[in-house]
């Protein structure tokens, strides 16, 4: 399937046949992005309610952290929720593979990168990406909740991307969920004296995220969230997620 295949038919016709040019090059960039926004959504538009599950692309199978993914991604896909991860190694790998085995689906939203990235074989629905932003977006919009297990500085990137989002008003409130007070206290700690304490955010900023340690409080806690409301945004929620 070519690029042109992807777009809508009314676009079609405007991309340059001839990329020789800077501007014509510029273009099809322009156009590949917007196909991998129209296949992601349209691949994923019937995922739902699901959960996003971040964590390290470093972690081995034997780790603690990897059999702690698995098992919290198994008892969630088994409660009804699609998991989605990066589609990668290591933690990515483990929240697939837990999501695979159990009742819904395993969604991978994949990076092409040039080290660390390759996918995992436990993916019900695999997207591959070239543009960060625009798995980004996948992540959030499809998201009822975030898992963040440890990580590095691309668990660190969603992370801060979804508290941003949601204390600007650009996205729904969801529950974001860290996993492991060991690994996420002191930067919990941190974030509560530093930001708050010096007024770089709010007070109440810091209630949209919580630290829990076990798997079966993680899924108790996400119900719990939509006991009152149910998982589907309400109208001014869904209009929201159009300005991500």
């Amino acid at each position: 399937m070519t690029l042109r295949d992807k777009l809508p038919e009314s676009l079609a016709p405007a991309i340059p046949t001839d990329n020789s040019t800077p501007l014509a090059r510029e273009a099809w960039r322009v156009f590949g992005i917007m196909a991998e926004f129209v296949e992601s959504t349209e691949r994923l538009q019937s995922i739902k309610p699901a959960v996003s599950i971040f964590g390290s692309a470093r972690t081995a199978p034997d780790h603690e952290y990897y059999k702690l993914t698995e098992d919290i991604a198994r008892q969630l896909s088994d409660s009804g929720f699609a998991v989605i991860s990066g589609g990668g190694p290591g933690i990515m790998e483990a929240a697939n593979k837990g999501a695979f085995f159990g009742k819904s689906p395993s969604v991978g939203l994949n990076i092409q990168l040039p080290h660390e990235q390759h996918g995992n074989p436990y993916q019900d629905i695999s997207q591959t990406f070239r543009h960060f932003f625009a798995r980004k977006v996948m992540f959030v919009r499809h998201a009822s909740a975030y898992v963040v297990m440890p990580g590095g500085f691309g668990t660190m990137d969603e992370l801060f991307e979804a508290l941003t989002l949601i204390q600007t008003g650009k996205s729904r409130r969801i529950p974001i969920v860290l996993v492991g007070s060991a690994f996420w206290g002191g930067l919990v700690d941190w974030l509560r004296a530093a930001l708050a304490g010096e007024g770089m955010i709010s007070p109440e900023d810091m209630d949209l995220i919580q630290i829990i340690d076990e798997p079966k409080a993680v899924v108790e806690t996400i119900f719990n969230f939509y006991e009152a409301r149910g998982f589907e945004p309400s109208a001014a929620e869904h209009e929201m997620q159009f300005s991500l």
